[in-house]
């Protein structure tokens, strides 16, 4: 999300004059879009922002600000305790920018950090940074009305809103003519994505018009994979309480829709679930593994989990054990819970488990899910893989590397008969070995429609 909103503020601030940067040597400005989720990444913009000050030494009419989740949280203590800040400017009120700069011209300190119900964004066409021509992520909705006892997104990016379906589908269309081969739609939630036709009230407000069809999730992962089979389409985040058979009946019709679903668990404690207060049990979860399973027997599956949630004891944390290797994720992202002001846990629950059992336990997590993934993708020696290349591997620049429609990494050779795979390309592989984290193989035809 956050580089999707930096793409979003590069677009506002072209219009302006400005142009990016790689690097912040001569900027003129200097934006740092941060994430609250936890607290390492907090630590981590601090760490940045104090970096500023040698380079407001070297120029000392560089101007510096800090966007996004941590700015909306921390806007006191940002302009109170970092002299080098010149503005903070939350999630909702990137399109005050050219104003507050204008504000921190004149010699003051500017914010906005103000949250909004019907900012989404929709029409701005983002400047894709960093691009490699071939990829790129749209934003579908933004905000989160769940109320996840760790999480502070709800306090930092507000409440949950949709942007128009024909907006997405314009943003994706252009994206094809330009030549991208894949598209990830973005989400706190995608799976609460909704659209009913608006109206404009008498104050001059858009509503939903009632009585009116609601255009979901599902109806638009079928609009965007129905705009090129050559256009791949991922999403991220689910949430297992709103994933429906009906996405998963869409994903199972689409070949181009990829199969792969990130579904985070968090723990595998129904009585830690609901202190998370998640909305699902565990059995809840595990009948939503199966219907993927069941409906689409390919799909690659991945996961969050936190480890030392408040409260969690040694049982709970082995109910976590058990359900990974019962469900076999091909991947996860796992963390040690840490405590996050304003949340439902930081006001209800002490943060009670001692920091080593945190470690130790998510090691143990870590361990567990190493050994499932090295033996799935394990199964794919032998096999033959539509990959879609994205670039040089960063190992050799020998090899190229891209991922198979179940988004695991493939590592390839460049050299491919008398030319080159380059970024682009879709390629059928032979998978001849496998990691943990990774395929590798040879490339046997190049395939024109993915």
């Amino acid at each position: 999300m956050n580089h999707s909103d930096s793409e979003i503020v590069a677009s506002i601030l072209a219009k302006e004059g400005y142009e990016t940067s790689t690097t912040p040597d001569g900027a003129d400005l200097v934006l740092l879009n941060t994430c609250s989720i936890r607290e390492k990444a907090e630590y981590t913009v601090m760490q940045r922002i104090n970096e500023m000050k040698h380079y407001k030494q070297v120029k000392p009419d560089m101007k510096v600000g800090v966007l996004g989740c941590m700015a909306e949280r921390m806007r006191e203590d940002l302009l109170k305790q970092k002299k080098v800040v010149d503005l903070v400017v939350g999630p909702d009120a990137y399109r005050s920018l050219p104003f507050l700069l204008d504000e921190v011209d004149g010699g003051q300190r500017a914010v906005n950090v103000l949250l909004s119900r019907e900012e989404t964004y929709g029409e701005i066409e983002p400047v894709r940074l960093d691009s490699n021509g071939v990829t790129a992520f749209v934003t579908i909705m933004r905000g989160c009305d769940n109320m996840c006892a760790f999480c502070v997104v709800p306090f930092t990016r507000g409440r949950e809103r949709s942007r128009d379906p024909k907006s997405i589908e314009n943003e994706c269309r252009d994206l094809v003519s330009k030549g991208f081969k894949e598209v990830t739609l973005l989400g706190q939630n995608v799976d609460s994505y909704k659209w009913a036709p608006q109206k404009t009230n008498n104050s001059g407000e858009q509503q939903a018009e009632r009585g009116k069809e609601i255009f979901d999730f599902a109806d638009l992962l079928a609009l965007v994979a129905n705009i090129s089979p050559a256009l791949r389409v991922r999403f991220s985040t689910s949430h297992p309480k709103d994933m429906s058979d009906k996405v998963l009946e869409v994903m199972a019709t689409h070949s181009n829709i990829c199969n792969y679903v990130h579904l985070p668990v968090q723990s595998g404690s129904s009585a830690v679930l609901k202190r998370m207060n998640r909305g699902y049990t565990r059995e809840w979860y595990l009948d939503r593994i199966a219907a993927i399973r069941r409906l689409m027997p390919n799909a690659a599956i991945s996961t969050d989990i936190i480890t030392g949630f408040c409260g969690e004891t040694e049982e709970e944390h082995q109910e976590t054990l058990s359900l990974l290797k019962e469900v076999r994720f091909d991947m996860a992202y796992m963390f040690k819970y840490s405590e996050r002001p304003k949340t439902l846990a930081a006001r209800k629950y002490p943060d009670d488990v001692p920091e080593e059992v945190k470690g130790r336990r998510l090691q143990e997590v870590i361990d567990t899910v190493a050994r499932t993934s090295s033996v799935g993708n394990k199964r794919f020696i032998g096999s033959e893989q539509t990959v879609l290349i994205e670039g040089v591997s960063k190992r050799s620049a020998a090899n190229m590397f891209g991922r198979s429609d179940r988004y695991t990494t493939v590592i390839v050779p460049k050299v491919f008969g008398n030319s080159f795979l380059a970024a682009g390309d879709y390629v059928s592989v032979q998978i001849s070995s496998a990691t943990a984290s990774s395929l590798q193989g040879e490339a046997i035809a190049i395939v024109q429609n993915g």
